[in-house]
């Protein structure tokens, strides 16, 4: 990468002006400072974008392009290779696509799929937040690739960065009208929430400047000039489903809906959040508490004022104790409640009664209230390209968006929903489905499994996960099957590395990357994604898991109770404790029974 320039504008005022008194005494993070001289995001971005000697960027505008939706990376495949022959890394860029809902038109996904092919070597990723990912886009191909988004109406604004990300909801909102205002309010917080800045439309897409915009003080009137304090995730969930693992979000809300069918308002979720680093129990995973309940027509007041304490109460001099979930646990619910009063003008209410019963996702044809279909199928950890088996999911998406007249939706399990199909249609999709072998009989742990990229294109990966996953669920699923579980339903999930983008501490048994080829394991979180895992053994390679895992698949074919999930048996037969919460989360760890 190019070295740092000097900064061009600062003003330590700045920086401090939204944090709390007892705080500014710390040093502020690197990253504030950087936020506040960057003149709202914009730092010396178009400068090192347009620098042809290299195929990266500075540090401070590769921090600085996570606003704008995208990361620096490197084929670390190649990084010794490339090392040895004295050349700089294979920089490449990520581009993640703003997508509220996760839904997409057939128009909109035909331009992906052709950026895909022109500059991402034919493959999609879909991500667990339900939007796109590209890799590997060299840096001179970025603004091109960017304006074809722009033309179907997409962009990748604050997918990345300290800001609110994807506003996630219920994956297929054409099930019902409750599911359709869920995906309408994920698509108005969207909107609500989308930094005001126009940088990236003057760097990426050649907008002409806004004249004196970076010294103005009233252009971001949500964020201000240092934005959030870190990542700010918000999400719609609509029992029985939490597909969106509501209780992930920074943010989330849970439907309540009465006997009419019609939604009364919604619960409201605070303090969620996956992410920690292996070795320091100060930081650690939390599921979110459901602080109170507010009326439909207040979704939007109540979820600023939560952005907005977050913004100022949020530590800003440590970025590893800087998200929501801390904030709240710092705090305390109670202080935290009073507060929302106070920015909302009026209080939450008594939280309201619901009830989820998984957070996956259901394969096949469905039929909507409208009459209209809905086909969702299984995508491997997200992966969508022309595999050396014979299944073509990319080349058969395209031809499927050719023909398909409705919408096309992301789960939050990396799945897709061919959503809005005619009943006179179906058989024409499913002819399409079959030519290009897009489904096949997987057993119960492969349908709920899911990993992040990791190797080799992430660069905080300690370990494979995508490219693993599915060969131990081959080996795992041998077991299983010698078991009589090869149908059931068990949640799996494996990350490269503990700050959990595939939330694998929600998962019933997950695996998170401790250094090459070894894992961690958790074992113990609820099937409907309402509890955290537990930590059962440490630091396992391939064998060791298999071996570690079989008898406890064993113990639950025998023992298990009716209707028992296998994450509910685990704490019950004492296999490993139950974690209560974040705080919690690293006490008490280790096997309790081992067969």
């Amino acid at each position: 990468m190019l070295p740092s320039r000097p900064s061009r504008r600062w003003s330590a005022s700045t920086a401090t002006s939204r944090i709390p008194t007892d705080m500014t005494v710390k040093e502020l993070s690197s990253m504030e400072r950087l936020k506040a001289r960057s003149r709202y995001l914009r730092g010396e971005l178009a400068e090192d974008m347009a620098e042809p000697s290299t195929g990266g960027v500075s540090e401070d505008s590769a921090q600085l392009l996570k606003f704008h939706g995208m990361y620096i990376q490197d084929d670390r495949d190649l990084r010794a290779e490339r090392m040895k022959k004295k050349l700089e890394k294979a920089f490449g860029f990520m581009i993640r696509v703003r997508l509220p809902g996760g839904v997409i038109t057939p128009e909109q996904w035909l331009a992906l799929d052709g950026i895909a092919q022109t500059y991402a070597g034919d493959t999609l990723r879909l991500t667990t937040r339900q939007t796109f990912q590209f890799h590997g886009v060299l840096k001179f191909n970025v603004k091109t690739a960017l304006k074809a988004m722009s033309k179907v109406a997409l962009d990748t604004i604050a997918a990345c960065g300290d800001d609110n990300r994807g506003v996630m909801a219920v994956s297929n909102p054409h099930q019902s009208r409750v599911h359709a205002e869920a995906f309408e309010l994920a698509r108005r917080t969207s909107l609500h929430f989308k930094p005001q800045s126009r940088a990236y439309y003057e760097i990426f897409l050649d907008e002409e400047k806004v004249a004196g915009e970076g010294e103005r003080e009233d252009v971001e009137p949500i964020y201000g000039k240092t934005y959030m304090p870190r990542k700010f995730k918000i999400g719609f969930a609509v029992p029985p489903s939490n597909d969106i693992d509501v209780f992930s979000q920074d943010l989330g809300f849970i439907a309540i809906v009465g006997k009419d069918g019609a939604i009364e308002g919604w619960n409201v979720v605070v303090g969620g959040g996956m992410g920690m680093t292996h070795g320091e129990p100060e930081t650690y995973p939390r599921t979110g508490d459901v602080l109170g309940f507010c009326l439909p027509g207040d979704v939007l007041t109540f979820a600023e004022a939560v952005c907005t304490i977050q913004r100022d109460w949020g530590d800003r001099t440590n970025r590893k104790h800087a998200r929501l979930k801390y904030t709240l646990d710092d705090h305390g619910a109670d202080a935290f409640r009073a507060e929302i009063a106070k920015r909302a003008g009026k209080p939450l209410e008594k939280a309201r009664p619901y009830r989820f019963t998984s957070n996956g996702d259901r394969y096949g044809w469905t039929e909507g209230e409208n009459g209209k279909w809905h086909l969702t199928l299984f995508i491997e950890n997200g992966r969508l390209r022309d595999f050396p088996d014979g299944r073509r999911l990319f080349t058969g998406m395209r031809r499927i968006a050719e023909v398909h007249d409705g919408e096309i939706r992301i789960t939050p399990n990396q799945n897709l929903i061919v959503a809005n199909v005619a009943a006179e249609n179906r058989a024409a999709i499913d002819a399409l489905v079959a030519e290009h072998n897009m489904t096949r009989g997987i057993s119960g742990l492969r349908r709920n499994a899911m990993a992040c990229v990791a190797l080799p294109t992430c660069g905080l990966a300690l370990a494979e996960s995508e490219r693993y996953l599915p060969d131990l669920i081959d080996a795992l699923d041998d077991k299983l099957a010698a078991h009589g579980l090869s149908a059931d339903d068990i949640v799996i999930r494996m990350t490269g590395c503990p700050n959990g983008c595939a939330r694998p501490y929600l998962a019933e048994i997950g695996l998170v990357g401790k250094g090459p080829g070894r894992y961690n394991l958790y074992l113990g979180a609820a099937f409907d994604g309402s509890r955290m895992s537990k930590l059962y053994a440490e630091d396992l390679d391939h064998d060791g898991i298999i071996g570690t895992l079989d008898p406890v698949f064993a113990a639950y074919a025998k023992e298990r109770e009716a209707g028992e999930r296998f994450g509910d048996f685990t704490v019950r037969a004492g296999f490993v404790a139950k974690t209560v919460n974040g705080l919690d989360f690293h006490s008490d760890t280790g096997a309790k029974r081992t067969s």
